[in-house]
């Protein structure tokens, strides 16, 4: 009985998972704070806010993590069917939201609001799902890990032979220089796919779990916490060593340590800085070192695993759940309205609030979520990748 009404908890508006729906607001919301908090704060310890500590990388990666979740939950008939031509309508309907998203992200890139828009990243990110559509739980996180420990080692080892980043927010002009726009969308950019793949493989892995049982929702809440301590102490260990140390800050624009550690704190651009294989063990948002991704990566199954424990509890508390984080059922919608309202705070700085930017994305998904509609931008990308699927394999 207590099963059942976890499960009935946790699918309410046509079968959507609710903790994974409130899991995509907590990411969206902590990618608000880092994108309109000030990232200096003389009263902390290290000079950054703690708050922007708490989110900066963590709520990415977490919006990352549950991207692969929705790409296992959309494909997971393709896994069970022996028809070759329903597998590949799967691909298509994947390739064409990749490429819908990419389309976006570019055209965001527009709008002057000083975020490093994440879209175009996931187009091309969605890619590197298309071969591994029907694989299992198991084989996908053995990939993930595999992934997160190998790919940090070939970014060190490619980024010297490709061009610097320009630190640009692709847009539509950045088709000019296809190859530049390449070089940073896959190795160099704000969020590489070369190392994101670890958090698309981890997010499949889990969407191929069986989210509705507690039991599940338990795990991950545990081996969550286990993966992202872990992380932090390999990171403290071995910055603790004044060999470690001084290997590390050459390379760095840092003079101190002091001064290192603040920007360790506040995060890096997509990429750790090259000189110093230490660097793979060391943990700073956006660095995407094997603790970065490890750590992250964790974090992410934390909060997803405690999504779906504190939305199974009952099924009201499941709707009310779902009414006061609807905005994670329309996450591209928000996120799009979010770095458009960015670019105009220019001129209109009010738009540039944190607490206004929260309380429009949340207001406008419990609207949302009360008339059970999706988003327009959502609607619209799923409408089209599965027209085009079906034009594609009719």
């Amino acid at each position: 009985m207590t099963h059942a009404v976890a499960t009935s908890a946790r699918r309410i508006d046509g079968g959507r998972i609710v903790g994974v729906d409130v899991a995509r607001a907590v990411a969206l919301l902590g990618m608000i704070v880092a994108h309109t908090m000030d990232r200096t704060d003389d009263t902390a310890s290290v000079g950054v806010d703690p708050l922007l500590q708490l989110v900066a990388g963590r709520s990415s990666a977490l919006f990352a993590v549950l991207a692969g979740v929705s790409i296992a939950l959309l494909t997971q008939d393709a896994r069970r069917s022996t028809e070759p031509g329903r597998r590949t309508a799967y691909r298509w309907q994947v390739l064409t939201r990749a490429l819908l998203l990419a389309l976006l992200g570019l055209l965001l890139g527009l709008a002057g609001s000083g975020v490093a828009v994440i879209l175009t990243y996931y187009g091309l990110l969605f890619v590197l799902a298309l071969p591994v559509l029907a694989w299992g739980a198991r084989r996908l996180a053995l990939l993930a890990l595999g992934w997160g420990l190998l790919s940090p080692v070939l970014s060190t080892l490619l980024r010297p032979v490709l061009p610097d980043p320009t630190r640009i927010v692709p847009s539509p002009l950045s088709l000019a220089d296809p190859l530049q726009l390449l070089s940073e969308l896959a190795v160099t950019g704000y969020y590489p796919v070369l190392t994101w793949g670890t958090y698309l493989f981890a997010g499949m892995a889990l969407g191929r779990l069986d989210l509705h049982r507690p039991r599940t929702g338990c795990a991950l809440v545990l081996g969550g916490a286990l993966l992202s301590v872990a992380a932090l102490a390999v990171s403290a260990l071995v910055t603790r060593s004044s060999g470690v140390r001084d290997a590390l800050l050459p390379t760095s624009a840092a003079d101190t340590w002091p001064a290192l550690e603040t920007t360790l704190r506040s995060g890096m651009f997509g990429t750790f800085p090259l000189g110093s294989w230490w660097w793979l063990l060391v943990w700073s948002p956006h660095t995407g070192s094997v603790v970065d991704l490890v750590h992250t990566t964790g974090t992410a199954v934390l909060v997803l695993g405690l999504c779906l424990l504190v939305t199974g509890r009952s099924a009201r508390a499941g709707r009310t759940w779902q009414i006061a984080f609807g905005a994670g059922t329309m996450t591209l919608t928000l996120y799009s309205l979010h770095v458009l309202m960015l670019g105009a705070s220019a001129a209109l700085p009010v738009l540039h609030g944190t607490v206004l930017n929260v309380v429009v994305v949340l207001w406008l998904g419990a609207l949302a979520a009360i008339a059970q509609a999706p988003g327009p931008l959502e609607q619209l990308v799923s409408r089209a990748s599965r027209g085009v699927a079906r034009a594609l394999t009719r």
